[in-house]
């Protein structure tokens, strides 16, 4: 921006160019004043905005297929004060089902051979409860991408009790727990979750000793499969 500028007041003002000079002609003095201050101005605000200015707020991305477009999501509401320990416990969970699901992996790996029916269907209850993990956090985060913290705080300062009828105010009040509450509610699944895989991990290195004829008879399979089932019926 700053070359071109040089490069205009240049081509204008050298005699050996354009020749427009202070101190020539009233018009070419007034022309040539008035580019300078022009140049000025544009050199300015140009480098205010470059350099200053906020650039505006671009639309968050819903694109959640990668479990770091997941990370990404939760880590845009890190700062908002309210949430700060429900986005430590989403990110915690996340780190968690990870470790979880490899340790079972493992565990199927030296139990069974990839080829067997068993290993097949623990293989694919996990993967399945792993999809209902990420589908909550998905749920998580849609409803966060439609809530305001800010706002709300603003609405709640001390000087809003005067402004809004105590009516209205419950109102707000109940949706911001709503919303709360919805939060709370998804960690809560994925907690459960969570619980239910170290309960399947504990009954595959019992298997040994338990006497099950089909693996879809212990009572964490089962488990699992009505929670998924539930699941594709809301879907």
């Amino acid at each position: 921006m700053i070359a071109g500028v040089v490069i205009l007041n240049v081509i204008v003002l050298s005699p050996g160019l354009l020749g427009v000079e202070i101190g020539g002609s009233p018009l070419e003095t007034a022309s040539a004043v008035t580019l300078l201050i022009i140049s000025l101005l544009v050199v300015l605000y140009g480098s205010y905005t470059l350099l200053f200015k906020p650039p505006a707020a671009k639309p968050v991305s819903v694109q959640l297929e990668t479990r770091e477009d997941y990370i990404a999501g939760l880590g845009r509401h890190r700062n908002v004060k309210v949430l700060k320990d429900d986005i430590s416990l989403a990110l915690d969970q996340m780190e968690r089902i990870e470790k979880k699901k490899t340790a079972l992996l493992q565990v199927l790996g030296r139990r069974f051979d990839p080829a067997e029916l068993s290993f097949r269907k623990f293989h694919s209850v996990i993967m399945e409860v792993e999809k209902l993990f990420y589908l909550n956090i998905r749920g998580l985060l849609n409803k966060l991408s439609v809530f305001d913290a800010a706002e709300f705080a603003k609405f709640s300062a001390d000087n809003a009790s005067s402004r809004f009828s105590s009516s209205l105010i419950q109102k707000k009040t109940a949706l911001y727990n709503e919303y709360l509450s919805y939060v709370k509610g998804c960690l809560g699944a994925n907690e459960e979750i969570l619980l239910k895989l170290d309960q399947l991990l504990l009954e595959i290195t019992e298997l040994g000793s338990a006497d099950y004829s089909n693996v879809e008879e212990m009572p964490c399979m089962q488990e699992l499969t009505a929670l998924i089932g539930q699941t594709k019926l809301y879907q």
